[in-house]
């Protein structure tokens, strides 16, 4: 993946961003890479006017990781309660692997760090997934301890299978932040 190129999301890539993250997390297709949620959660895993609203307000963005034309990956940043939070983090499942999600998270972090002026990263993780947990570890994000409840009953954020998911903050420290 020596030609990924990164850019802002716009509008126009609605339905692919929805197509993309869907396919990292839900359905049978996710389950050719390890982000997979599918045994957790059917349903949506984004939903298209909360995208909307994302792309339109200050201070946030969807960044984009592409082949070329093709669409490999994406992930929001933006600033809440003086911290950058990343979330929908997506990699297409046949680019899993590969070193892209890597790539593309740095760049968020840089994003992060370097225009918005934001001193850590936060993130939301379903406590359950420590194959997951794992790997933002190993990038420098620390669990925090701080549990949130699963949004159930707001089908925005999937049907759960089970009914003990909760989320737990992991926190990255973003040195060099301008204040």
């Amino acid at each position: 993946m020596d030609t990924l190129t990164f850019r802002s999301a716009t509008l126009a890539d609605i339905p692919a961003l929805v197509e993309l993250v869907t396919s990292a997390y839900r359905g049978d297709a996710s389950r050719q890479g390890w982000t997979t949620e599918a045994d957790l959660l059917d349903g949506q895993r984004i939903d298209p006017e909360v995208l909307r609203q994302d792309l339109l307000r200050p201070r946030s963005r969807v960044l984009l990781a592409l082949s070329g034309d093709r669409l490999l990956a994406c992930v929001h940043v933006a600033e809440e309660n003086g911290a950058g939070y990343l979330g929908m983090f997506s990699v297409r499942p046949d680019a899993q692997g590969s070193g892209v999600g890597k790539r593309l998270m740095v760049e968020a972090e840089r994003y992060a760090r370097e225009e918005l002026g934001l001193p850590a990263m936060r993130m939301t993780v379903i406590d359950l997934r420590e194959e997951l947990i794992a790997f933002y570890e190993r990038r420098g994000y620390r669990r925090t301890g701080i549990k949130k409840p699963f949004p159930y009953g707001d089908e925005r954020y999937g049907i759960p299978k089970r009914d003990d998911l909760r989320f737990e903050i992991l926190e990255k420290a973003l040195p060099g932040a301008a204040a």
